[in-house]
């Protein structure tokens, strides 16, 4: 139910079971999987995004910097922090190695720092990949979703949410806690 965009105080009223119970699961899950999982084959062509959204509070935001293939489904890798380099470097430090022909993005300012000249391509129109991965983020936690009463009281849980959903999406089935 929580990989499907529902709320930790939906599944305790559906399931009756406490919702702090939901979330302790969630974080024994999260700590335990993968930040990202190695790509099936390196991509040729990649692509770079980021999504707006908040912890504690509407005026905390934070971003969640996402990278895909521009050819197969699935998040390859992301990061979650501020809006700057710094908080970018570490997902680019594990992307770069791809070697990609060339990346494709939105023209974020933080990107000609870290992409070679000639590597970039600015255009919202060949983001169709990267937007859909992260309209997937969004209808499946319920915690992304725009207009929400749910939302992430911390950094963490928020982290541990993206790799449970990550790997459902990739595998198809959810981890039991031992």
């Amino acid at each position: 139910m929580y990989v499907n965009g529902m709320g930790f105080r939906g599944i305790e009223r559906v399931i009756e079971v406490a919702h702090t119970s939901v979330i302790n699961w969630v974080q024994q899950i999260g700590e335990r999987l993968p930040d990202a999982y190695d790509p099936d084959e390196i991509p040729q062509v990649g692509e770079l995004d980021e999504l707006e959204t908040f912890v504690g509070r509407k005026r905390d935001k934070v971003w969640i910097w996402t990278v895909v293939d521009h050819f197969h489904p699935g998040i390859l890798g992301w990061v979650v922090g501020d809006h700057s380099a710094e908080t970018f470097r570490p997902l680019w430090q594990t992307v770069v190695f791809w070697q990609c022909f060339f990346w494709i993005s939105d023209g974020n300012p933080v990107y000609p720092g870290f992409i070679p000249d000639g590597d970039q391509i600015v255009s919202k129109t060949y983001m169709t990949r990267v937007e859909g991965e992260n309209t997937r983020l969004r209808h499946y936690l319920a915690r992304l979703h725009r207009k929400t009463l749910c939302y992430s009281k911390s950094v963490d849980m928020l982290k541990h949410s993206i790799r449970l959903l990550i790997h459902y999406l990739k595998f198809g089935e959810v981890p039991i806690p031992a």
